[in-house]
């Protein structure tokens, strides 16, 4: 885990799915937040050495937190809102 939630936690809490398993987040959250908050702990692999990526500009102009939503294709996990049962994947 890479982030630790310290406030918001009266958010309604919802459930999706990264990489085939059950997550946890709060309403609002970014994928972003949601995954490195959550036990998915980061995006992908750095490929100029081996440690975890977690995103790089955080607000949308960069490439870095790109992931794979079901149904909608790629999309920057650091501007897109975590729904309900949404189904992602590291790209």
């Amino acid at each position: 885990m890479q982030l630790v939630r310290l406030v918001d936690q009266d958010r309604p809490g919802i459930r999706f799915v990264f990489e085939g398993r059950r997550c946890d987040a709060r309403a609002g959250d970014t994928l972003l937040t949601a995954i490195l908050a959550g036990e998915g702990g980061f995006l992908r692999r750095s490929e100029f050495g081996d440690g975890p990526r977690a995103g790089f500009c955080l607000m949308g102009a960069c490439q870095d937190c790109r992931v794979v939503v079901e149904g909608r294709g790629p999309v920057r996990a650091c501007v897109t809102e975590c729904t309900p049962g949404m189904v992602v994947r590291r790209a």
